[in-house]
């Protein structure tokens, strides 16, 4: 399955660049992510564990993602239940304080069972992922100089959050 979404923000590229970066943060504006942490991040790549509830489903995936603050972000699945899942976030300044950004992710599930049970949940999740990235860097204030943390210091790793309704059971996703 290939989804692809661009949209234009209000907002400069490095800012947004900042909030896809920040995995250890999605536990706070993606529903279906339960937990994160953060295995290691340098200027080149991070890479990412993320605990998932979806469709009544439980599993964890962890990415290793090279990337150039602030135009480009690659997904490259380590390990989870996919046979696929490869993607690519890019941003192009426009003006100091407006950016375009395209987000392309192609993904298949490693078994027929989980196409079944989370398929089409998950794709609703991924068609919305570009909406909740584009509303939280709008939420959060824009980092007064180029290259500062736009986002505020979090720890590495956001515990499971067991009152969240599990997107597929009645919540409504991002």
């Amino acid at each position: 399955m290939i989804v692809r979404r661009s949209a234009l923000l209000d907002q400069p590229a490095g800012h947004l660049f900042d909030v896809i970066e920040a995995a250890e943060h999605y536990p706070s504006f993606l529903p279906w992510c339960v937990g994160a942490v953060i295995i290691s991040r340098d200027d080149d790549a991070v890479s990412a564990e993320l605990q998932v509830r979806l469709a009544g489903m439980n599993f964890s995936m962890r990415t290793r993602n090279p990337k150039r603050r602030p135009a480009y972000m690659a997904i490259h699945l380590e390990r989870g239940p996919f046979r696929r899942f490869e993607g690519e976030w890019q941003l192009t300044a426009l003006t100091p304080d407006a950016c375009k950004v395209a987000f392309m992710l192609d993904y298949e599930f490693d078994s027929s069972f989980m196409t079944q049970a989370a398929g089409p949940v998950f794709r609703h999740a991924a068609d919305s992922l570009m909406d909740a990235f584009v509303r939280q860097a709008q939420s959060l204030p824009v980092a007064p100089q180029p290259g500062s943390a736009a986002l505020p210091a979090a720890p590495a790793s956001v515990a499971p959050a067991p009152d969240r309704a599990p997107l597929g059971s009645g919540s409504t996703p991002p």
